[in-house]
């Protein structure tokens, strides 16, 4: 493989970007990984927990660090979709032209995405799709690398509009955002009760990024891990012949194949960050749950049971 001096350049890379932001960010080890194993994947990520727990800190820290343009939009019941994508404005010469709204940006966070009706969210989700912005009738590219980041608080469901099942599914990771450990909160309240200012340094160029995203996706993949792959998001459909047991008692709704194609380029991402060339079985399982997490429609029984979805996927595998 004639790329393995700048896998390994990548690998060098990440470890410093990790550092960079361990900086600002204390403990979430697995929530940085996944972040940045989807950024690298081109993919976009779903954040999910209660507030105060450092998701809008952590998405503007890794935005500092890769040197990219950064945007947060708060989402509310009462935003339109040109609040976010922009508008045609009359200019003083009396001509229409477009004024971009705060989607232009490389990495734009999009805070409580279930707060607002899904007309303007689906107004994001076209972006996400199709990395480009249509207003009246203009068609307009936006900035490369894109990403989204959106958060979601699990517990207010008051005033809410729960993403559609079509919706979640271009997320490629759904990251559940924990309570802190014992130590982990101690040295947060240490260094956020002083005036001491952090100065994050940019690791990576743009340029770097959408090179690095290219790489991973040239990565050869054995057959048998693509198999597997395919076998597991199977596993999870009702009508499928391999369904198990579990699945026909407590899944309504199974993976589609966007869940397959995010397990192997995330593996192949997972792989190269972990120093391998190409993937294996342990990189796919080791992605599976925020790929599969929203992905799958529990049904009443697994709740009554108190079978979590983490817990399913983990019989799955």
């Amino acid at each position: 493989m004639s790329n393995v001096k700048e896998l390994d350049q990548l690998v060098e890379k990440y470890k410093v970007l990790k550092k960079e932001i361990h900086k600002v960010i204390v403990g979430q080890e697995e929530v940085v990984d996944q972040v940045l194993i989807s950024m690298f994947s081109r993919g976009h990520c779903l954040l999910v927990g209660v507030p105060g727990l450092a998701k809008t800190l952590l998405v503007n820290t890794i935005a500092q660090s890769l040197g990219l343009s950064f945007n947060r939009i708060q989402f509310t019941p009462d935003l339109m979709p040109s609040d976010i994508v922009g508008a045609e404005i009359l200019n003083e010469n009396r001509k229409f032209e477009f004024v971009k709204g705060p989607l232009f940006n490389n990495m734009v966070l999009a805070d409580e995405i279930n707060r607002t009706p899904p007309k303007t969210q689906s107004a994001l989700l076209e972006a996400m799709q199709e990395r480009t912005v249509t207003a009246a009738g203009q068609t307009y590219q936006l900035p490369k690398p894109f990403f989204v980041l959106a958060t979601q608080n699990p517990i207010e469901q008051e005033g809410t509009y729960p993403l559609p099942e079509a919706q979640l599914d271009r997320f490629m990771f759904n990251i559940w955002v924990d309570y802190p450990t014992f130590e982990e909160e101690m040295a947060i309240v240490r260094s956020t009760t002083q005036d001491t200012e952090v100065h994050i340094q940019q690791i990576m160029s743009s340029e770097e990024i959408m090179r690095f995203q290219a790489l991973i996706r040239e990565i050869p993949v054995a057959e048998n891990v693509l198999e597997y792959a395919v076998k597991l998001v199977g596993k999870t459909r009702l009508n499928d012949a391999s369904a198990p047991q579990l699945t026909k008692d407590f899944i309504t709704w199974g993976a589609g194949p966007r869940a397959s194609q995010y397990l192997i380029i995330g593996a192949k991402c997972h792989a190269v960050l972990k120093g391998k060339y190409a993937p294996d079985i342990e990189d796919v399982k080791a992605v599976a749950k925020p790929i599969l997490r929203h992905r799958l429609v529990r049904n009443y029984k697994a709740e009554a049971e108190g079978y979590s979805m983490d817990k399913i996927i983990n019989e799955l595998l």
